[in-house]
């Protein structure tokens, strides 16, 4: 499905509707099949040891799902995560920040459902994945 939201687009509305959170994170690529999003890691992502935190990572993985499932049906608040997987495979590497590629396999009326592969920035080696499925409120 064409995306209907651009990068901007999708900043303006996590600033809006997330301010929260917002500079957490940044949007790399809309792909044909999903999105690219960065977790700009900071201290508030960490755990003992240094690093990145399991919650941090479930955050950059539900985010970009948010985010892909969003550029593709516009900006619907209300869309909400209804299941989540996350495999947590390696520790994050430090000192860098996390990507996460995450593709989306379905985008029906009512649910979505995709998969991601998380990564340290400059690394190819997987350090999670999640399955995440989405509700879509009706028009």
């Amino acid at each position: 499905m064409q995306a209907v939201m651009n990068i901007e687009d999708l900043n303006a509305f996590l600033v809006q509707a997330f301010p929260q959170v917002a500079d957490d994170f940044t949007i790399e690529e809309i792909t044909a099949s999903g999105i690219r999003v960065r977790l700009v890691v900071a201290d508030r992502h960490l755990r003992p040891g240094g690093t990145v935190s399991g919650p941090s990572m479930f955050a950059l993985a539900d985010v970009s799902a948010y985010l892909a499932i969003l550029a593709r049906i516009g900006p619907k608040a209300l869309t909400v995560t209804t299941n989540c997987s996350i495999d947590f495979m390696r520790k994050p590497e430090a000192g860098r920040d996390l990507l996460c590629d995450f593709r989306l396999l379905k985008l029906g009326r009512v649910l979505a459902v995709g998969d991601c592969v998380l990564m340290s920035d400059g690394s190819d080696r997987a350090v999670a994945r999640a399955s995440l499925t989405y509700s879509i409120p009706p028009e």
